[in-house]
């Protein structure tokens, strides 16, 4: 996986945007995508919002997209190999990039057919704690027409479209480049989350 993990650092060191096309296992893609498929049949997805505790919001005119946190409480055979991963990577990057990352939070995504996410940053007005921000993508066979791309608004050249491929993984700083999630014209899926420092 170090190859892997190297790829997102020079990719976002070059660009601002690391991305990975094989940062997940297939295994792991499937158990993931399979998780999401069930917490929907079992309504356990929510609407997400903006903000945080202190401040949020929802507005399904800037996002509507699905939400459900990951939690090492769940004993989910997959989530446990996903934060086995990314304690391997957060180690990685802390050790070859100096970052101080000390946590993370992530939550499965679903953005159903006509789903979109306005315009935003990652990182809080009223709280730094998030640093990186990274996605991985879950969705097979996705092609061009089906949309949902991720849309990097750099601030000297053109944006950048990334589209939601099954496995791929995506890597930025949360409080420099704003983006958006373009309208999916399918079900698009992915795993969302922050690298976080103690605030």
């Amino acid at each position: 996986m170090q190859n892997e993990f190297q790829t997102l650092i020079d990719g976002f060191i070059t660009d601002q945007v690391g991305i990975s096309t094989e940062f997940f296992p297939t295994l792991l893609a499937k158990g993931l995508r399979d998780n999401i498929l069930q917490l929907k049949t079992d309504d356990l997805l929510k609407d997400a919002g903006t903000g945080n505790a202190q401040i949020s919001t929802k507005d399904k005119l800037v996002r509507s997209d699905q939400i459900h946190w990951l939690d090492r409480s769940h004993e989910n055979i997959s989530e446990q190999q996903f934060f086995i991963l990314m304690d391997k990577f957060i180690l990685y990057l802390n050790s070859t990039c100096y970052t101080g990352i000390t946590g993370y939070e992530f939550h499965y995504t679903l953005y159903e057919k006509g789903s979109f996410y306005r315009t935003h940053l990652d990182q809080f007005s009223n709280n730094q704690s998030r640093k990186f921000s990274m996605i991985i993508y879950l969705n097979e066979n996705w092609i061009p027409e089906d949309g949902g791309e991720l849309c990097i608004h750099h601030p000297e050249k053109d944006q950048q479209l990334i589209s939601p491929d099954n496995r791929k993984g995506v890597f930025f700083k949360s409080n420099e480049l704003p983006h958006e999630v373009l309208i999916s014209h399918k079900s698009r899926m992915s795993i969302t989350g922050w690298l976080k420092v103690t605030a």
